[in-house]
């Protein structure tokens, strides 16, 4: 069974009581600090999945490239959790989709969502967030933070690969073979990056704490 709801790499990194607000000059209002600080880390983290996926290349016939992003899109999920872990990608989406340059190799734009042949998987990177957020969440980022972001991985291929045979980038037959083997040994990289982070940051704020 899942445990109950213990908090988040973030929380603990930035806790801010309910009760703490924060004067906005500008605005002239007060503003709960937690919520200032939530609007800090989705904006942090839709940059650095956005820096992830300028690092790419292409494999001989392969219309998707493979790159940093899902590195970033489980660390987004991981860190600050679902609600925010899914903010985070609802804005880079949809931001991407209005003109900003955040999808992978600088692509943005509608036509750029619906026409490529990375689309499924941008909707993957949503899912993912949510999941492996909702995991970590309650503990998996200490204990099974490997096994969360495996099944938030698996959320990411499935979309992306239904989309590749359903839009006619790839044959059905080859769906796997071009939308999903190529990427595994990287994403195994990739995870294992993430898995050695989230126990590293939190052995770093429980030091703190005592």
């Amino acid at each position: 069974m899942l445990s109950a709801r213990t908090g988040t790499l973030a929380e603990a990194a930035l806790p801010f009581p309910k009760e703490m607000t924060v004067t906005v000059p500008l605005v002239g209002a007060s503003i709960p600090a937690y919520v200032l600080r939530d609007i800090a880390l989705v904006v942090a983290f839709v940059f650095i999945i956005a820096l992830c996926g300028r690092a790419r290349f292409f494999l001989p016939d392969n219309p998707v490239p493979i790159t940093l992003s899902t590195f970033g899109v489980l660390l987004t999920g991981a860190a600050l959790g679902s609600q925010r872990g899914l903010a985070t990608l609802l804005v880079f989406y949809f931001v991407g989709m209005a003109g900003v340059p955040v999808f992978q190799g600088g692509n943005n734009g509608w036509d750029y969502v619906t026409g490529s042949a990375t689309g499924g998987y941008l909707i993957g990177f949503v899912a993912a967030a949510y999941v492996t957020g909702f995991f970590c969440e309650r503990g998996w980022d200490r204990r099974h933070v490997l096994w969360a972001l495996l099944v938030g991985n698996l959320i990411i291929y499935v979309p992306g690969v239904l989309w590749l045979g359903a839009k006619d980038f790839v044959p059905w037959d080859d769906v796997l073979s071009k939308g999903m083997y190529p990427f595994i040994l990287g994403d195994v990289l990739k995870l294992m990056m993430v898995g050695i982070l989230l126990p590293s940051a939190w052995q770093v704020i429980n030091l703190r704490r005592r």
